[in-house]
């Protein structure tokens, strides 16, 4: 499989969203998840679209390789922050099996990312069934409370 890279459009539109939280207006259901990069060490924040399945929040990557998922992975916690609420979480990599269930349910709970994973190639319809086969493939994390 070739690189997949994101969009052009989705760095400026991070910004904004980032500036937006920074001024306190949540933008819709998305957070800003901060963590540590994994080389720099500096402060790396991705604007993501969490969802709740089986009461566990969870985010999908929209494309394997992304940056924001191996500083994820790498950092292991970090804070998610809505508007000018934060919250920290510990960051949990979710296998295949438990992975499943989450992309099943991914395509009704966050419709517009269904569009992202279709123009990267990975799926063609947007079915349930497409991102469940994808367990394994596509990045899943799950946000867990930290006391």
């Amino acid at each position: 499989m070739n690189a997949i890279r994101p969009p052009r459009w989705l760095k400026p539109v991070n910004a904004i969203m980032k500036a937006a939280h920074r001024a306190g207006i949540p933008t819709g259901p998305a957070m800003i998840l901060t963590v540590p990069g994994h080389k720099s060490g500096k402060p790396r924040s991705t604007p993501m679209s969490p969802f709740e399945v089986d009461g566990r929040l969870y985010v999908v990557g929209g494309f394997p390789g992304a940056d924001w998922v191996r500083n994820a992975r790498a950092a292991g916690a970090g804070t998610l922050t809505r508007g000018r609420r934060n919250r920290p979480v510990l960051i949990v990599d979710v296998g295949p099996s438990e992975a499943g269930p989450v992309l099943w349910a991914y395509p009704t709970l966050v419709p517009a990312g269904v569009g992202f994973v279709k123009r990267s190639g990975l799926v063609t319809d947007g079915t349930p069934e497409e991102f469940q086969a994808l367990a394994g493939v596509l990045p899943v994390l799950r946000f867990d409370p930290l006391p």
